[in-house]
């Protein structure tokens, strides 16, 4: 990415997705050049989907520069049609938008789910954006305001967070380009030219149905293909056990190495389950991919033979297979494919559990209990996208859609 800076007040991205993306607000532009900002440049927007499709190595930095420029665009789009929209909650939302995804951490969901459990990362971004408002001065109160919903003029809260937001119109957009992945490319464009207003909410004119369609359908299809992809999934659970593995040995007094963030984190006991300590907050804000990595290319060489194992697995690519179940098998029968694997190996029933396991996963595309999309018909009325849809039948939109998965090592028979 290519940055061009003019003035304080000006600056210039070029983005591979959208061209140029000029920042003229001294607000914004103050947000972007923060440290806080400055660090999703060190975080992936897909963690490690790379090693599905080696070309998914943008940041979230850029994602949510994309965000931001599409939020624009939506307010452009709604001022021309008559719908007014303040100077300041304009910046406002902008300002939302662009830091939805602060308070992730590297390789986030794996993270939340290990050694920073108990804190979703929209917490932790909250609090990320009231620290960052004492620094400003209270100049991000109308932007927390939408971000969390409370602001009177709800549409602006719909564009930074619900089922059409301008967060998910880039990141299909953008993970299709980088992937290679072409079922995830859809017309945001066209999609946010059809963006209106009905009794104050979001909705979205009849004639944009197609594209809103095949919006919904690239997000079905995105997460089967790219972000639930079951090489993918393999390499995120194997990175949760490495985590939750380093955690155990530092929880046994080793003295294994980790940077001092990462240190933090895998010394506390059950997890962080509030981060309004300052210690804890501070500690993650230093935190990026950098410091996960790192420590996972030394742990390579552990003494602890089943970390350095799946260490190695991690940073060579050799992952677990992955057996996809009917259904899951019982506690009984795992325990007996890893008591065989235990005999075979000389790992302990603790050890080889890191190696041998089972996991489902969920995704459904549509929920139209929670904030619905609407379309606006010509008769005026607004209705769910559920019943004006044409093209499927959306009860398979809106079902959710579950996989289980066993995963072991390639030397290792289950059948």
């Amino acid at each position: 990415m290519r940055e061009t800076a003019h003035l304080k007040s000006l600056k210039t991205f070029n983005d591979p997705i959208y061209g140029f993306i000029t920042i003229e607000d001294e607000l914004i532009f103050e947000i972007l050049e923060h440290p806080y900002f400055q660090r999703l440049r060190r975080i992936s927007q897909l963690g490690l989907t790379n090693l599905v499709y080696s070309g998914a190595n943008h940041s979230r930095f850029q994602h949510a520069l994309g965000a931001m420029n599409l939020m624009k665009s939506a307010i452009q789009v709604l001022r021309s049609k008559g719908f007014e929209i303040s100077p300041e909650d304009e910046q406002a939302a902008k300002a939302a938008i662009l830091l939805h995804d602060i308070g992730h951490g590297p390789y986030s969901h794996a993270l939340e789910k290990t050694i920073v459990s108990g804190t979703h990362h929209e917490r932790i971004g909250l609090l990320v954006m009231e620290q960052l408002n004492e620094e400003f001065d209270g100049r991000l109160d109308r932007a927390i305001a939408i971000f969390t919903g409370l602001h009177p003029v709800n549409f602006l809260h719909q564009l930074v967070s619900s089922q059409l937001d301008t967060d998910r119109l880039d990141y299909l957009k953008r993970d299709s380009f980088f992937t290679g992945v072409s079922e995830g490319v859809i017309g945001s464009e066209r999609l946010i030219k059809m963006m209106t207003l009905h009794e104050g909410e979001l909705v979205v004119e009849a004639k944009g149905i197609y594209s809103l369609e095949k919006f919904l359908l690239a997000r079905r299809l995105m997460y089967w293909q790219v972000y639930l992809h079951k090489t993918v999934v393999s390499a995120e659970f194997l990175l949760m056990n490495i985590l939750l593995r380093a955690k155990e040995l530092f929880h046994t007094g080793s003295d294994l190495y980790a940077t001092r963030p990462l240190t933090y984190f895998l010394k506390q006991g059950s997890g962080i389950s509030d981060m309004t300590n300052n210690e804890s907050l501070k500690n993650f804000l230093e935190l990026d991919d950098f410091d996960v990595m790192s420590c996972i290319k030394e742990w390579c060489n552990s003494d602890d033979v089943i970390l350095s194992t799946m260490c190695t697995r991690l940073v060579s690519r050799k992952l677990l297979k992955t057996k996809q179940l009917q259904t899951l098998y019982s506690e009984g029968e795992m325990e007996e494919l890893r008591s065989k694997y235990a005999t075979k190996t000389g790992l302990s029933a603790n050890e080889v559990q890191y190696i041998i396991f089972q996991k489902s996963v969920s995704n459904t595309a549509y929920n139209k209990d929670n904030e619905g999309i609407k379309v606006l018909q010509k008769n005026g009325e607004a209705i769910d996208i559920s019943q004006a849809g044409s093209l499927f039948n959306f009860a398979s939109m809106e079902a959710m859609e579950t996989k289980h998965y066993l995963y072991f090592p390639s030397d290792f028979d289950v059948h």
